[in-house]
């Protein structure tokens, strides 16, 4: 692989650091609003749509994560 093609594949490392960044803000902030959510609305539909999301946040960070190893393999 040449130089031009890897410093693409860096700059788009870069944007996916940038994501993963930014979900696991998110994610973060989400996991607090859950954990002090009153005991009386927590295992309520609302409760149970923010783990869903909460646990896709996990899963969609885990596979940005998976894409930045994957193009750093592929870079070297």
């Amino acid at each position: 692989m040449n130089k031009t093609k890897r410093d693409k594949l860096k700059t788009v490392r870069n944007l996916l650091n940038q994501a993963s960044n930014i979900v696991s803000e998110v994610l973060d902030d989400e996991q607090d609003c859950l954990d002090n959510m009153p005991e009386n609305l927590q295992y309520s539909d609302r409760y149970e749509r923010m783990e869903a999301a909460i646990s896709n946040l996990e899963d969609g960070l885990n596979s940005i994560e998976s894409a930045e190893n994957y193009i750093a393999d592929a870079a070297e």
